[in-house]
């Protein structure tokens, strides 16, 4: 069983991204590289990630692909334009309500919205909201159109108060993942949000002490000359590409920038943190229905309703 912390260690803040690779075929032994997504992680080691987890080398950013986080999202919610108040829209796909009571909200991503359409419009930002401003671990995610291709990811593993971190990770995510241009004012009818917490950090036991749809994995190991790198897997991204635990293994490390073969005598050095995640997505649309009522002259694009946050 493994050592459960309530956080991560503490380190450097760094960011990472998180989603939206090209499903890579692997086979056992895992020796296929998976693209050009290895860099070296900067200082000692984790921090904000992106799609899966690389570095940008020249940003000091890591990054972590597929980064749709969670077991679980909790309801996407309207406002009422009365109360200021959300209440909850269906399900998608008539998926059933959870009854654990997350952290996550859809308000959040309304709030990452809100963020972006008031950065590309050239609105003043949005006033902080409502919801919680507890510390987590967290990831913002784009993504794109009805295929849902991945637009930016970016997020960390240093716990942020929620307010300032996905202020942050919205316009870090958005316009500053360096796989991809800056999101433009264009694009936003076609864009997801996804925000994701990060929860439940554990010290495995080996780098088999974890389950493959349930955890997210962070990796540790020295390559081939010698130098510390990581990499990180959301919990859905193992599940998603159909890998068992040495594929998904083998896969972080070729993403992490190990060259050499690799053994089963290697896969024992590796230093293995699992976790959890929460996670909830919204389109433009819905983001659109919970603003409708701060609209001006039947325009699609006015400015968010900022005394919300009041």
């Amino acid at each position: 069983m493994g050592k459960r912390r309530c956080v991560p260690p503490l380190e450097p803040k760094l960011a990472a991204g998180c989603c939206g690779v090209k499903k890579p075929k692997l086979s056992g032994s895992g020796t296929h590289s998976h693209g050009n997504q290895s860099t070296t992680v900067p200082g000692s080691s984790s921090g904000p990630l992106q799609n899966h987890q690389h570095v940008d080398g020249s940003s000091g950013r890591e990054n972590v692909s597929d980064l749709t986080l969670g077991p679980g999202n909790s309801p996407i919610t309207r406002m009422n334009p009365a109360s200021g108040a959300l209440s909850p829209l269906p399900r998608p796909n008539g998926t059933a309500n959870t009854t654990k009571n997350l952290v996550v909200t859809a308000e959040m991503c309304c709030y990452c919205f809100d963020v972006l359409y008031c950065h590309l419009y050239g609105f003043p930002q949005p006033r902080l909201p409502r919801f919680t401003n507890d510390p987590y671990p967290l990831f913002v995610t784009w993504k794109t159109g009805r295929d849902k291709r991945l637009r930016g990811c970016i997020g960390t593993f240093s716990a942020m108060n929620l307010h300032s971190g996905l202020r942050e990770y919205t316009l870090t995510s958005a316009l500053k993942d360096s796989r991809f241009p800056p999101l433009t004012r264009e694009e936003l009818p076609k864009l997801f949000c996804s925000v994701s917490l990060l929860t439940n950090f554990e010290d495995a036991s080996d780098y088999l002490d974890w389950e493959v749809g349930v955890h997210g994995i962070r990796i540790e190991f020295v390559n081939e000359k010698g130098v510390k790198r990581t990499a990180t897997y959301l919990p859905e991204v193992a599940k998603e590409q159909d890998w068992d635990q040495i594929q998904t293994i083998d896969s972080l490390l070729r993403k992490g920038g190990f060259k050499a073969p690799i053994t089963s005598e290697f896969r024992k050095t590796i230093k293995l943190t699992r976790y959890r995640s929460e996670k909830v997505t919204i389109s433009y649309a819905e983001y659109i229905a919970s603003r409708q009522h701060c609209f001006q002259n039947g325009t699609l694009h006015a400015p968010p309703l900022y005394n919300h946050y009041s």
